[in-house]
């Protein structure tokens, strides 16, 4: 903290939050970089000489480099080697930089970005810099991420949700869009009621003239063309069905066509009487502005006070552009971007104090704002607007380096997926979004029978594990041929192993997975849920057992498809922890051409297979 005692103001440029100087060695410097709908892509680089700098001036902490990162020693690796971990508990511009002097020693430094960063300290004022999370480990990445996971759930996200279970939720976004009305919320209501689904959140498109992304941001008012009984309505014939009931907003943002903007246009961060550069169509609210924070904070008090709200999805979609404020004097421009997190702090720490009991969640274009100053308030963030379940296995892994499952949300899309158009198995999507907090957002309206009922089996699957997913230690587990992740109660008495492939390698037939945190010298029961296997999946492949000709894509297979079912692969075996972790388990043997049976694992493009681990008493 910088305390100006002097009689005259003192002009800060630069004011770094933690500096760390480390012996001469050899280090490398791990990253995690991306954009909206790739985020946190793990990226190292030997400091071989010279300064490796990673920032941003998004005005948001940003997709394109998380403020978390990782300076490892040597050939450090998942589970062996010194690593250090820093982050910062700030939401805006932030700068790290890690420099090799001529004699190999290293210095760390990261803070506040100081690239546009001016700060007028008057006389008797303070500054402070935001807090630095500083960490070291001796067993590599893993090591780091435990401690990481720890701090965060205990000293970050704080009240009601800390270590509450999170609901499985239902988001209306990717059934309906804009275009919604209360009859068909209704309906996906009802049918996320009977699948067990817990939350029903509802998305863009309920307030003001909001049937596309141009317009009404900033006028939170209900669209009642849309819901006739207003939010107050809705949410009442949603809880009475046993739903919790959740809503969307983006309150930071305003769109030029709305009736904020056109009677407040000094409200909007812009350069006056120059052209705009737009963003998704919109503008953001300048919150360096106290009278913009209090319209903020009073329009959502109103929002959150319409009905029988326990969610709240906080969106932002844009990055910063055409930085100014109209509020600001000239001499304090170049603080607007700090003095707009603290804005924003301001607003969030109001209305979580207000509404204790409401479940946060931050979202920004996905993790355009993934941190730990946002977690401070809101106790989980939407990682992605890319939940195409292949792409989530880089992204949610990317997040695990510094954040705990317990803050990632992840759901269950459609296939093909509505942001890369891939089509996926419907237990990769499952069991990838288990990996964080389990939601559901595709059109239930268009589901089949079978499509229902193995939603309904997995949301009960969910529930029984939902603990360990969610507050278990997770565990990257290295494989040569598949992505291996494992997450572990905390008491080691239940755990869960997921492995997931991406393309089919021909004729490699056997698997071994590992396991690791368990009791060495306990026993634990290692099993499966087998499931069907679609006839469809092996096209005219079936017809060598078929005692009728199946054509493939024709309405006879179809109906066949519908009566008939192969069982996949049952896995059951009772083992120690040992031999889980050292020697691991040979699962069945994979389909690679011939002889399909219950005693083959039938292992595709985009699969996924979860084990169950449980601690055998006595």
């Amino acid at each position: 903290e910088l305390i100006n005692n002097e009689k005259e103001p003192v002009r800060i440029n630069r004011f770094m939050s933690n500096q760390l100087d480390l012996p001469e060695g050899e280090y490398s410097l791990t990253t995690f970089t991306g954009a909206w709908a790739r985020e946190m892509e793990k990226k190292s680089q030997s400091i071989t000489a010279g300064k490796i700098i990673n920032s941003t001036l998004a005005g948001v902490s940003s997709n394109r480099c998380n403020p978390f990162f990782i300076v490892q020693k040597g050939m450090a690796t998942e589970s062996v080697g010194e690593c250090y971990g820093f982050n910062l508990v700030y939401s805006g511009n932030h700068y790290s930089s890690a420099e090799l002097n001529p004699y190999g020693k290293l210095r760390i430094l990261n803070g506040i970005n100081p690239e546009g960063f001016e700060w007028l300290l008057q006389s008797g004022e303070s500054l402070q810099s935001p807090e630095a999370i500083m960490t070291y480990s001796p067993h590599g990445f893993r090591g780091i991420s435990i401690i990481m996971h720890d701090f965060v759930r205990h000293h970050i996200v704080r009240g009601v949700w800390q270590w509450k279970e999170r609901p499985v939720l239902f988001n209306s976004w990717e059934a309906s869009y804009f275009d919604i009305n209360e009859q068909k919320l209704l309906k996906l209501a009802k049918k996320a009621k009977d699948l067990g689904i817990e939350l029903f959140v509802l998305d863009d498109g309920w307030f003001g003239k909001r049937d596309d992304d141009t317009s009404s941001l900033g006028d939170w008012q209900e669209n009642r063309k849309k819901l006739p009984s207003g939010i107050k309505g809705l949410s009442k014939k949603i809880t009475e069905m046993g739903l919790d009931f959740g809503i969307w907003v983006e309150p930071e943002m305003v769109n030029v066509d709305s009736e904020c903007y056109r009677n407040h246009p000094n409200w909007a961060v812009q350069i006056p009487e120059k052209d705009h550069s737009e963003g998704r169509y919109q503008r953001i609210l300048d919150l360096t502005n106290p009278e913009v924070q209090n319209f903020v904070i009073s329009s959502m008090q109103n929002v959150f006070s319409l009905g029988n709200i326990s969610y709240v999805k906080w969106d932002m979609n844009r990055v910063f552009s055409d930085s100014y404020s109209q509020y600001l004097q000239p001499e304090d421009q170049g603080s607007f971007f700090h003095r707009y997190v603290l804005g924003l702090y301001r607003v969030f720490n109001t209305l979580v104090t207000e509404f204790p009991e409401i479940l946060f969640e931050s979202c920004a274009s996905g993790g355009n704002r993934f941190d730990l100053g946002v977690l401070c308030y809101m106790p989980q963030i939407w990682a992605s607007d890319n939940s195409d379940a292949i792409s989530r296995l880089g992204i949610q892994e990317g997040y695990s380096y510094g954040y705990p499952l317990s803050v990632m949300g992840a759901h269950v899309s459609g296939a093909p997926n509505h942001q890369t158009l891939r089509r996926t198995p419907t237990e990769t999507r499952y069991h990838v979004a288990c990996y964080g907090l389990l939601g559901y957002e595709c059109n239930l309206l268009d589901f089949n029978k079978e499509r229902l009922d193995e939603i309904t089996k997995e949301i009960e699957q969910y529930k029984k594990w939902r603990t360990v997913y969610q507050f278990g230690k997770f565990y990257r587990i290295p494989h040569h041929r598949a992505k291996s992740w494992m997450v572990v109660s905390h008491d080691q008495k239940k755990a869960v192993l997921s492995v997931f492939q991406t393309l089919v390698k021909a004729n490699n037939p056997d698997l071994r997975v590992f396991g690791t945190g368990l009791k060495e010298n306990s026993m634990y029961r290692f099993y499966n849920i087998p499931s069907q296997i679609n006839v469809k999946v092996f096209g005219d492949l079936i017809n060598t057992q078929s005692p009728i000709h199946i054509k493939d894509g024709t309405l006879i297979q179809d109906i066949v498809a519908k009566f008939v079912k192969l069982n996949g692969e049952t896995e059951e075996f009772q083992l120690s922890g040992g031999q889980i972790m050292k020697g691991g388990v040979a699962v069945k043997q994979a389909f690679i051409g011939m002889g399909f049976n219950d005693q083959v694992r039938h292992f595709q493009d985009f699969a996924a297979r979860t084990y169950y681990i449980e601690e055998v008493e006595g």
